[in-house]
């Protein structure tokens, strides 16, 4: 009988409701469980031995990890649950990001998932044939993360991990075989579909979802999969697709239409310094063919094409385009718009990901298995989600009360901090 995890000595209620939904089947496991992630809620950013402060409490930590009892389903089944819960509380249509990052770990040649890499030529670590190598770990993480329309992030709706034997990038993988003809649950592209059909379940309410990914997620199974689920996308698109009888293509299709608005927008440089630039949009609904070899399995789609293409010639940088394909409505330039703009969203997911990786630090673990690194960084989207979420409710609301996330304890200490520092606040107890 699993034993649910109910209370946490020193957490706060928000790490709290995370978790008390998840469910271990030994008693000492769910004590554990409480005890490291209010350890590692604690001291964000440190290592475990860090965290943990003696060898008892790491060596349990440890074990805690590396037991094969523990999986991240069981880790994450009650942040999954809380983010279920948010989104109910809502009514209005919630994006649900995808996006796929790396996880990469110096580690020595027994590494159980080490693989070789090439370093650069300026490097001076060589082989005995004068190569130069490098011993890397790497675990992929493909993450769904929930947010409002207004950018609110409710929590995580689906996690997927994997690694590999080697390392290839797919362009290397081109050359040697056609990867089109592969069939899609032969590859790591299934990810996509496996957590659009996972996360849409968990929310249980599917025509609110807006699924939203960058041109990795152009994938015509995928389109399929969200029509079967009765689901709604937003994706980026990067193949030029047949379209209507399947003599033309969705590119010259768009070609043919005038620009039916502008819509400003100003960009950011990697310096800080911004430039306002206008980009030309065109919409039309189009009838997209399954690729050639797919059109015995898969049916033809009714979507709709919205381009975005700055005007005029920038200087120093690639003009912005974007193609987006949906299966939602848009018969006007505001509802053009508005999808833009909700597409925009999908930086959010990568901003999460460097919060797991820069503040939870979670590529600077040293422990050296697959499975207990997965463990590990499940606890850490925990965390990362949180102080996303504190971040964003700060900025959506400002007027937002502090006790929403902060215990009495807590928001004493930052009063008496502020008063002490001379600092000024709007208002006592707003965040």
């Amino acid at each position: 009988m699993g034993r649910k995890v109910t209370d946490i000595k020193g957490a706060d209620r928000s790490i709290l409701g995370e978790i008390e939904g998840s469910e271990f089947t030994d008693r000492r496991l769910s004590a554990r469980f409480k005890r490291l992630v209010s350890q590692l809620a604690e001291n964000l950013g440190a290592g475990l031995p860090l965290a943990c402060e003696d060898w008892a409490n790491t060596k349990a930590a440890y074990r805690f990890i590396s037991n094969p009892r523990v999986c991240e389903s069981e880790i994450l089944a009650g942040h999954f649950e809380s983010t279920r819960k948010r989104f109910a509380a809502t009514s209005e249509p919630v994006l649900i990001l995808h996006d796929t990052t790396e996880f990469s770990f110096k580690r020595g040649k027994d590494s159980t998932i080490g693989v070789l890499k090439k370093l650069p030529r300026s490097s001076t670590m060589t082989d005995a044939y004068g190569e130069k190598y490098i011993t890397t770990c790497g675990i992929l993480m493909h993450s769904s993360l929930v947010v409002t329309s207004s950018g609110l992030p409710l929590g995580l709706g689906a996690i997927k991990f994997w690694t590999r034997d080697h390392f290839k990038g797919t362009n290397a993988l081109k050359k040697k075989v056609n990867t089109t003809r592969i069939p899609i649950e032969q590859k790591e592209s299934i990810r996509w579909l496996d957590n659009l059909r996972q996360s849409t379940d968990l929310l249980e309410d599917p025509k609110r979802c807006v699924h939203i990914g960058d041109r990795e997620s152009d994938i015509y199974e995928l389109f399929c999969a969200a029509e079967e689920v009765q689901t709604q996308f937003l994706f980026r698109t990067c193949v030029d697709r047949l379209a209507e009888d399947g003599n033309t293509l969705v590119s010259h299709e768009i070609s043919r239409i005038p620009v039916q608005g502008l819509v400003p927008l100003t960009v950011c440089y990697k310096d800080g310094t911004e430039s306002k630039v206008c980009l030309e949009v065109k919409y039309t609904t189009l009838t997209i063919n399954p690729p050639f070899d797919k059109k015995k399995r898969y049916p033809t789609l009714e979507a709709t094409v919205i381009e975005a293409r700055e005007r005029g010639e920038p200087k120093g940088r690639d003009p912005i385009v974007w193609k987006l394909i949906t299966n939602l409505q848009v018969n006007s330039l505001a509802k053009a718009v508005e999808k833009l703009q909700w597409y925009a969203m999908r930086w959010k997911i990568e901003t999460f990901h460097k919060i797991l990786k820069s503040g939870c630090r979670a590529e600077d673990s040293r422990l050296r298995t697959a499975e207990r690194l997965v463990n590990l960084i499940s606890i850490f989207c925990i965390l990362s989600w949180r102080i996303f979420w504190m971040t964003m409710l700060q900025r959506i609301n400002p007027n937002s009360k502090a006790s929403l996330v902060f215990t009495k304890t807590e928001i004493g200490l930052l009063a008496r901090l502020i008063k002490k520092n001379g600092t000024a606040i709007r208002k006592p107890g707003n965040l």
